[in-house]
């Protein structure tokens, strides 16, 4: 060793030198060294040599070795060769039988050759090494460079340094690039189109600890197929010489695209029925338009788009059927907007609920004018203006990230309704057909969900027109009542029922007070009472018992078919300060004396209208200046979690001022006791009893007063 560096591996020339620990292929192999001299005596003999042939060096050393070695048959064939490489013939490699010290004969792989010292002289130096051992290691090299040749499996080993130094030939078709281009370079910069960060730190991993780490997946593109996404699978292995010295890591790779394919598809199928099974729970929970169009568009964000709007034709929303789909510009109207980012994309969106005006070229527009789904797998500059509404909505789709779009039609019963506009800027893949076949079902069921919702609405509007025509428009003047009333569908819903009531001026300053409510709701409800409403009417006129017009609208209910309602008639006399009350089924009123404590008013509760053939019993209230008389549907207190006692103590304590005003009353107690989740229409009429013109009422005195009384069950 020169004084470059030292045995221990120290010194200036120490980092080209490293010492090998024992074990290592030599070792293994145990090579052994002879010398010769000229006449074909022993002069040098290695340690290697005693192992092999089982003479110590003292034994061996000075003695010729043809008499020594070879059996006495092979000596002249071994004093040949030894003449032919000393004659400066050349090296001899072969096998050849050496005796061994114990008298067995073992084949000893030699390589011969003739050295020359300094003064001329010749000698000869064998190196040998057991055949059989050779043999194994031979084989052990050729399976394994063959195996990692043929092999179908790419195969590399990269050393500490994370450095290629094999590639096979798998490997090689698998990444699309040559072994020269890869040994001697890191992952990162031989293969940069893959995700490097993760390939190396698995490697690191498997450095360090020692465990081998399987099956790593990982997905990209190669030169090999720069076009197409691939998937492999990796696994990782540390290698290790005899004596445990780490030399590297080995990785096998093998392509499982078909598989990852199969499995990606089999999930994203899997997905898309977990979307269908959820769009038949999330769209249409109600017969609210706009709410089950947002139903829809939040349903695609961001599982199948990053802006969803759903567009719809004016001409549908206003109830108008027809199998004609408009052939150039239509306006629309935008139910919902959703999208999973805010931002451009976002602003770039028709507003919501905004009449828009759509040219024949857009996208959308040709959706809803073909009848036919419009894919944009792949959006271009001069897309962006068939999608946009503007120059201004095109830029800001641009800036966005727009690159894919597909356009849906909204089909119902044959009527095309409008369309589901998808957008995508942060999901990098393009829209497919399995996307599209997505976007049909779920735009068919919404669309039938959008339709119900649409007649619905239509339905409703013409049930609460019907409504509010038939009910009084402006309070009428009545002889010793001041009175205000309030009609409110329900808030859940938007339901118009049968509930009803009405203040007629009747004869002698009379006036007739009466509530009631149509089982049921629609056009149907409001149409029974619009006919109540009228036969009340027609019998106030002719000044009858509260109990006999009762018997009439009873017969008149009867004949409705199976229409049922209760009622609740009162005639209030200001000259004889009383009110005559006759109940059919319905919640009992309230008086709120001017000077005492608000009261339920105990009378007979009677049967609905329409059971036929129920009697009816009417009451007297004696009233006086500054009470009030409150009349109510079970809308106003009737709720799913409370009793009904309490709700009837609730509004007895609303009405705790009876001086307040009525229009403030009629306020007061709708703001406190109805609730967004009602799902029942409330009438509510409220009468404040005035002096008399002509002074102290005359004739019969007050009846007595009514007591609380709880509804019936």
């Amino acid at each position: 060793m020169s004084a470059a560096a030292d045995a221990s591996g120290n010194g200036p020339g120490a980092a080209r030198v490293s010492l090998s620990p024992p074990g290592g292929l030599l070792d293994v192999l145990g090579v052994a060294a002879v010398v010769l001299d000229a006449q074909g005596r022993i002069t040098l003999w290695s340690p290697q040599a005693e192992e092999l042939f089982g003479w110590t060096a003292e034994e061996a050393l000075g003695r010729h070795a043809a008499k020594l070695m070879v059996a006495e048959e092979d000596v002249a064939l071994v004093i040949e060769l030894f003449a032919r490489v000393m004659s400066g013939g050349g090296s001899w490699a072969g096998v050849f039988p050496v005796r061994h010290k114990d008298g067995r004969t073992k084949p000893v792989e030699f390589r011969n050759m003739r050295l020359l010292d300094e003064h001329g002289g010749s000698f000869a130096l064998m190196v040998g090494a057991d055949q059989a051992v050779l043999g194994s290691v031979e084989r052990d090299v050729a399976l394994s460079t063959r195996l990692v040749a043929q092999s179908p499996i790419g195969f590399a080993v990269v050393d500490t340094d994370l450095r290629y130094v094999l590639v096979n030939p798998a490997l090689e078709r698998i990444n699309g690039l040559p072994a020269e281009q890869v040994i001697g370079r890191g992952v990162r910069e031989a293969m940069p189109f893959l995700d490097a960060g993760a390939i190396e730190a698995a490697m690191r991993e498997v450095l360090t600890s020692g465990e081998p780490l399987l099956n790593v997946q990982t997905v990209g593109r190669t030169p090999a197929d720069p076009g197409t996404d691939h998937a492999w699978s990796g696994s990782f292995y540390r290698l290790e010489d005899g004596t445990g010295r780490v030399l590297g890591v080995a990785v096998t790779v093998v392509d499982v695209t078909d598989r990852f394919r199969a499995a990606t598809e089999a999930a994203a199928a899997r997905r898309r029925l977990a979307v269908i099974a959820d769009a038949s729970v999330r769209i249409g929970t109600t017969l609210d338009l706009e709410r089950t169009a947002r139903e829809l568009a939040d349903l695609v964000v961001p599982e199948l788009a990053d802006v969803a709007a759903v567009d719809v034709l004016d001409a549908a929303l206003g109830g108008r059927p027809s199998t004609e789909v408009p052939s150039g510009p239509a306006n629309f109207r935008a139910l919902a907007v959703t999208a999973a980012h805010a931002g451009e994309a976002l602003g770039a969106a028709d507003p919501v609920g905004e009449l828009a005006r759509y040219e024949a070229d857009r996208l959308v527009t040709r959706c809803v004018t073909t009848g036919r789904p419009i894919l944009v797998a792949r959006v271009g500059e001069q897309d962006l203006r068939h999608i946009a509404r503007d120059p201004d909505a095109a830029a800001q789709l641009a800036r966005a990230g727009l690159h894919s779009y597909l356009a849906v039609p909204l089909i119902a019963r044959g009527e095309v309704l409008g369309a589901l506009d998808l957008k995508r800027t942060h999901n990098p893949l393009p829209f497919d057909e399995d996307d599209l076949a997505l976007a049909v079902e779920l735009a068919g069921r919404a669309a039938v969900s959008i339709d119900n919702a649409r007649w619905y609405q239509s339905e409703r509007g013409a049930a609460l027109a019907l409504q509010r025509h038939l009910l009084p428009q402006v309070p009428p003047r009545l002889a010793g009542l001041e009175i205000a009333y309030r009609y409110q569908p329900a808030q859940a819903t938007q339901e118009v029922g049968g509930d009803w009531f009405d203040a007629i001026p009747g004869e002698a300053d009379t006036s007739v007070l009466v509530i009631g409510d149509v089982m049921g709701s629609g056009i149907k409800a409001a149409a029974a009472m619009g006919q109540l409403r009228t036969a009340a009417r027609t019998l106030a006129d002719l000044a009858l018992d509260p109990s006999q017009v009762m018997r009439h609208l009873d017969r008149i209910t009867e004949g409705l078919g199976e229409s049922m309602a209760t009622c609740l008639y009162a005639v209030h006399d200001p000259r004889r300060a009383r009110c005559r009350l006759c109940n059919a089924g319905h919640l009992p009123p309230v008086l709120v004396p001017r000077h005492g404590s608000p009261r339920l008013i105990d009378l007979p509760t009677g049967a609905p209208l329409g059971v036929g053939g129920v009697p009816f019993e009417a009451r007297d209230l004696g009233l006086t200046t500054g009470d009030l008389l409150v009349l109510y549907t079970d809308g106003l207190v009737e709720t799913r979690d409370q009793p009904i006692d309490a709700r009837l103590d609730l509004l007895l304590q609303l009405l705790d001022d009876p001086l307040r005003s009525l229009d403030d009353t009629c306020g007061r107690l709708l703001g406190a006791l109805r609730r967004p989740d009602d799902h029942d229409d409330v009438a509510l009429l409220v009468a404040r009893v005035l002096p008399h013109p002509s002074g102290a009422p005359p004739g019969t005195p007050p009846g007595p007063p009514g007591r609380p009384v709880r509804p019936p069950a």
